[in-house]
C-alpha cells in the first residue's frame, strides 16, 4: 500500500507552493501551502509513500526546483505547459488549490501537455546565448540613436558610421562644428565599442562550452551554419532526437506555416507564432544564405519565385524545408559508423538524467513499467504525450513538395 503510486500536482509561486497529493482513485489526500522549498514539499508527500509522480508548471525557477526533486528524493517529475494546462480547466474559476489539484488529476489520467526539461548544460547554455542577444539588442539601439542624430542634424557622411573612415570623418571637429553634437556622437561610439567587448567576452565564453560539444561540430559542417547559429541551435533545441519526425522539429523552430483546414478543405496558414523568436530569427538568417550560395536552395528558390512568391515566404520554405533535411542528417549515424554517438538524449546524460535512471529497484519493482513517451506534437518546446512503442521507427523523409 506504502509503494502504490501517488500524483502530485504542485503550483509554483516566487515565495509560496501549492502541493496536492492525490492516490489511484482520485481521492484528494492533502492539499496544502507551503514554502518554496523542496524539502518542504518533500515533507508533505513523504508520509503517504515514496512511488511519486509529480507535475509542475514550467515557469522561471521551475527546472531547478524539479532537478532537485529528481536528483535528490528520485521522483518522476514532468513539467507542464501553462496555456494548454489552462484550457483544460471547466471553470471559470481559479485557485491555487484548484490550479494543484488540477495538476494533479491530470497527471494520474496521463493528460499532461510536458514541456522538455532540457539538462543542466543545456540551460546554462542558453542563459550565455540569450545574454549575448540582449547585449546585441542594446548595441543595436545605440547604433539606431546615432543615426537618427545623424538625420536630425542633416549630416550626410561620406562613408558608413561604423567603418574606421566614417568614425574618423564624424569624430573629426573640421567636419562637424557643433560640439553637442560632436559630444554625443563620441559618446555613442564609446558606449558602441562598450557593448563590443562585453559581447566578445560573452562569446569567448560560449565557444569555450561547446569546445568539444560534438552537436555544434557537427552543425559546423553544414552549409551556411556559423558559429552563433550553431551555438543559437544546440541550446535552444538540445537534442534533435527528442524530436520524432522533421515535421516536429519545423514546427518547434515556427519556420512552417500552421494549418488553417476545414470541412473537408485543407489550407495552411501564416508561420505558427508558437516558437522562441532567437531560434527562428537565425533560421532565417541561415535560409538567406542557402539561398544566396547553395545551388539546391538557390533552384528552389528561383521557382517560387517563379510562381508569384513573396521574399518572405521564399525564405520561410527554405527554412522549413531545410531543418527538416536537417533533422535526418543529425540523426542519422556518423561516417566513422558509431549510431549518433554525442548527438542524442541518450548518449549525453547529465547529472539529472542519471539520477533519474538511478531509481531505487523498489519502486521500479512495485509501478508497471509504461511504455516511453515521446513528443507527438511541439509547441514552444511543448508535447502532447503520446504513448509509443521504444522500438517505433521514425518515419523517412519524403522530400520537398512541388510548389
Amino acid at each position: 500500500m506504502f509503494n502504490l503510486p501517488l500524483f502530485v500536482g504542485i503550483d509554483y509561486h516566487k515565495e509560496t507552493i501549492q502541493v496536492c497529493v492525490m492516490d489511484q482513485t482520485r481521492k484528494i489526500l492533502a492539499n496544502q501551502t507551503v514554502k518554496n522549498d523542496p524539502e518542504a514539499v518533500f515533507r508533505v508527500v513523504a508520509p503517504y509513500g515514496s512511488n511519486i509522480h509529480a507535475a509542475i508548471e514550467a515557469s522561471t525557477g521551475v527546472a531547478d526546483f524539479a532537478e532537485i526533486l529528481i536528483s535528490q528524493h528520485h521522483w518522476n517529475v514532468e513539467l507542464a505547459h501553462p496555456g494548454y494546462v489552462n484550457r483544460m480547466k471547466q471553470t471559470p474559476d481559479k485557485s491555487d488549490w484548484t490550479d494543484a489539484k488540477l495538476l494533479a488529476d491530470l497527471t494520474r489520467a496521463g493528460y499532461i501537455p510536458r514541456v522538455w526539461l532540457a539538462p543542466k548544460y543545456i540551460r546554462d547554455l542558453r542563459d550565455l546565448v540569450r545574454h549575448r542577444h540582449g547585449l546585441c539588442e542594446q548595441r543595436k539601439q545605440v547604433k539606431l540613436r546615432l543615426r537618427a542624430l545623424l538625420r536630425h542634424h542633416r549630416i550626410v557622411p561620406p562613408h558608413r558610421p561604423w567603418t574606421i573612415k566614417g568614425k574618423q570623418w564624424l569624430l573629426d571637429s573640421k567636419n562637424i562644428e557643433s560640439p553637442h553634437v560632436l559630444f554625443l556622437l563620441q559618446d555613442h561610439y564609446d558606449t558602441i565599442e562598450y557593448f563590443d567587448k562585453k559581447i566578445s567576452t560573452v562569446e569567448n565564453k560560449m565557444w569555450q562550452d561547446v569546445a568539444d560539444d560534438a552537436v555544434v561540430k557537427r552543425l559546423r559542417c553544414q552549409v551556411g551554419i556559423g558559429p552563433i547559429t550553431a551555438v543559437t541551435m544546440r541550446a535552444i533545441i538540445g537534442h534533435f532526437d527528442r524530436f520524432r519526425t522533421g515535421k516536429q522539429l519545423a514546427h518547434f523552430c515556427a519556420v512552417c506555416p500552421r494549418n488553417d483546414s476545414s470541412a473537408g478543405k485543407a489550407t495552411t496558414g501564416g508561420l505558427i507564432k508558437a516558437g522562441d523568436d532567437l531560434l527562428r530569427q537565425v533560421l532565417m538568417e541561415a535560409a538567406h544564405r542557402l539561398i544566396r550560395y547553395d545551388e539546391h536552395w538557390r533552384t528552389m528558390a528561383t521557382r517560387l519565385r517563379a510562381n508569384g512568391k513573396k521574399t518572405c515566404e521564399i525564405v520561410a520554405a527554405v527554412a522549413n524545408r531545410w531543418i527538416r533535411k536537417l533533422f535526418h542528417q543529425m540523426c542519422e549515424p556518423t561516417s566513422s559508423g558509431d549510431a549518433t554517438i554525442g548527438f542524442s538524449r541518450h548518449d549525453q546524460k547529465s547529472n539529472l538524467e542519471s539520477a533519474v535512471e538511478s531509481k531505487s529497484s523498489d519502486a521500479e519493482a512495485q509501478s508497471p513499467q509504461t511504455p516511453e513517451v515521446r513528443c507527438d506534437r511541439h509547441f514552444s518546446g511543448t508535447a502532447i504525450p503520446s504513448p509509443v512503442a521504444p522500438q517505433q521507427s521514425r518515419r523517412p523523409f519524403r522530400g520537398a513538395k512541388k510548389v
